[in-house]
């Protein structure tokens, strides 16, 4: 069994559509419509990508990824690493792909002299909260995700 993690390529795009929709499976979520699938692929791939991602493969399977980016904070005067997505698919579980993803994002945020590593989780996801404790990860139970969605957004902006 060989695990490896490396930086996505393009011709990854439908191993990396069909890991979303897994996920959007395990979460009881609707997946990426037609038109989202093609925002995520021209997102990660185009000439402008919004976001990096991380592709797990188990002996040359893609199994999992990890899709991250960075945000800035003003107090450390340094990038976080916001981890989106990562995901591993149930049949690869407990074979060290997900620490294997986590530790390559550590190296990524040392890399780009990150001063913190943040990502959420489902508070029904007892097995990815103990997880995350075990590698030493801190819940932040005194913030509150805040969320305004499209047509939040657009009524916020005047524009509704």
């Amino acid at each position: 069994m060989t695990l490896q993690v490396r930086p996505a390529a393009p011709g990854d795009g439908p191993a990396l559509l069909q890991l979303v929709t897994a996920l959007a499976e395990y979460e009881k979520l609707p997946p990426p419509d037609g038109p989202a699938r093609e925002r995520l692929l021209r997102d990660g791939f185009g000439p402008a990508p919004r976001y990096e991602l991380l592709l797990g493969e188990l002996d040359g399977r893609p199994v999992a990824y990890a899709l991250y980016f960075f945000t800035y904070s003003s107090f450390l005067a340094r990038p976080t690493l916001f981890l989106e997505d990562l995901f591993v698919l149930p049949d690869a579980r407990r074979l060290g792909m997900g620490g294997a993803l986590l530790r390559a994002l550590a190296q990524a945020a040392l890399a780009a002299e990150c001063g913190r590593m943040e990502w959420a989780a489902l508070t029904w996801n007892r097995l990815a909260i103990d997880f995350y404790e075990r590698l030493g990860a801190q819940a932040l139970d005194e913030w509150r995700t805040f969320r305004l969605d499209g047509p939040g957004i657009a009524t916020l902006a005047g524009r509704a």
